[in-house]
């Protein structure tokens, strides 16, 4: 029974490779000039828009594409930009050009070593889905306090890995995170716990969207049809807030509580 339950979720797994399918479907379809996840078509206004201001000089860490970047550019001063792939800073800095976009420096960075910034500079820092990535979580960390101001706001996104999916696929033995490149995954607690180590005040940790196999489904049907997906979206969503325990991960937004310098 135990071998049969392995190889039905083996099979369920393996529906992850429609998730990077759906990429290039949007791109194939015409619903974007760039390969990029049916998620960042869909018109939103993003969680952390608005606790931003004209006044914020921002940092995107590991932006990709730069779809973040694009969506708080009207909103604020300035935003640098970084990835580690000069090929993804390239095409990030083409679609801003195109949308004529001339507030963001895009830049190729590896978030793995201190970064190239001097203290205290930045008011914001976008960390989107990012951390899980990086082997020295703690180097990031203190890099994202270090550059950040007194009181600057700090908006996360992290993977939760309590979810029943995830331990059902524990259960059986196999590889449970939601991408094969995350180094780490969180509870809750632990995501508290890590803030508070580099003095953060937590001001909320919220869950996102269900946790389910079929995800990678609903993914593949937005790189047909981003008004479907958008359905499927929006009933994941509903379905989280009932029980958000089951969320795929968690928005987090914290306050940098270091001492102002007198």
């Amino acid at each position: 029974m135990r071998l049969l339950n392995r190889n039905v979720i083996l099979t369920l797994q393996k529906l992850q490779y429609l998730s990077a399918l759906s990429i290039r479907l949007t791109k194939i379809t015409g619903k974007s000039k760039y390969p990029i996840h049916p998620k960042h078509l869909i018109k939103k206004t993003p969680w952390y828009l608005k606790y931003l201001s004209a006044k914020d000089i921002v940092l995107d860490m590991g932006c990709g594409l730069g779809q973040h970047s694009i969506n708080i550019s009207p909103k604020v001063k300035k935003v640098v930009a970084f990835d580690i792939s000069s090929k993804i800073i390239e095409i990030a800095s083409r679609r801003a050009s195109d949308e004529k976009i001339k507030n963001i420096r895009f830049e190729a960075v590896n978030a793995e070593k201190s970064f190239p910034y001097i203290d205290n500079f930045f008011s914001s820092v976008l960390c989107l889905d990012v951390l899980e990535h990086l082997k020295n979580q703690n180097l990031a960390m203190r890099e994202i306090r270090r550059v950040l101001k007194p009181k600057g706001k700090l908006f996360l996104s992290l993977p939760n890995r309590e979810t029943s999916w995830k331990k059902l696929q524990a259960s059986v033995g196999l590889f449970y995170y939601s991408d094969y490149d995350h180094k780490r995954e969180y509870t809750k607690g632990e995501i508290e716990k890590l803030c508070r180590k580099y003095n953060f005040e937590v001001k909320f940790v919220r869950p996102v969207v269900l946790d389910m196999p079929l995800a990678p489904v609903f993914d593949l049907i937005g790189g047909f049809s981003l008004t479907v997906y958008k359905k499927l979206l929006e009933w994941k969503k509903r379905k989280v807030l009932k029980n958000p325990q089951e969320s795929v991960g968690f928005q987090i937004y914290a306050i940098n509580q270091k001492p102002v310098a007198v």
